[in-house]
C-alpha cells in the first residue's frame, strides 16, 4: 500500500508509541506486516525528520519520540533540584534548591498523575495536594522516584 509521507510518519509515530521498536530493520518489518513498503533510505529520512531518537534501556535500545527524550532530560534536572520530600496526614512537601520550586512544580503538574490534584510552589518549597489523603504514601513513593538518580544513558541520534 502506498501512503503519503504524512500518513507514513503518523503510522511510524503510532508504532513507536505502542510498541518497543529497537531498530530500523524491526520498524521496517512491522510496516511490511501492515503491507506498507518503505525503503531503508526513506525510513531513515522519516526518523530523522521526526527527530526520533534511539534511547538505551536496560535490555537494549528503543526508539523514542522527541518529547519522551526531552522528558527524560528534564527528569534528570528535576532530580538535581529536589532536596527533600516530606509529608503529613494531608499534604506532601517537596523541598528544592532556592528558586527551583516553580520548575519542579510545573514538572509534577505535567506528569498528570491521577493521585495528585495539583501543586503550589514558592521559592524552595512545592506543596503537592493529593487527590485523596489515603494516597499520601503512594504519592510520596512516586515523588521519591523523581528524586532518585536516573540512570545516566545518553540519547543516540538516528
Amino acid at each position: 500500500m502506498k501512503l503519503t509521507k504524512q500518513q507514513r510518519q503518523l503510522l511510524i509515530r503510532e508504532i513507536i508509541t505502542s510498541k518497543r521498536v529497537a531498530s530500523q530493520e524491526e520498524l521496517s518489518r512491522i510496516l511490511r506486516q501492515s503491507n506498507i513498503d518503505v525503503t531503508q533510505a526513506t525510513l531513515s529520512r522519516d526518523l530523522r525528520e521526526m527527530r526520533i531518537l534511539r534511547s538505551p534501556e536496560d535490555d537494549g535500545f528503543r526508539y523514542v519520540l522527541p518529547e519522551v527524550a526531552e522528558g527524560r532530560k528534564i527528569r534528570r534536572v528535576v532530580h538535581e533540584e529536589i532536596v527533600q520530600i516530606l509529608a503529613n496526614e494531608s499534604i506532601v512537601v517537596v523541598k528544592t534548591l532556592p528558586g527551583r520550586a516553580s520548575g519542579v512544580g510545573v514538572f509534577i503538574d505535567h506528569l498528570k498523575n491521577p493521585n495528585i490534584l495539583g501543586t503550589v510552589a514558592g521559592n524552595d518549597t512545592v506543596l503537592v495536594v493529593p487527590a485523596n489523603v489515603k494516597k499520601i504514601k503512594e504519592v510520596m513513593g512516586e515523588l521519591r522516584m523523581l528524586g532518585e538518580a536516573p540512570k545516566e544513558q545518553p540519547m543516540e541520534s538516528v
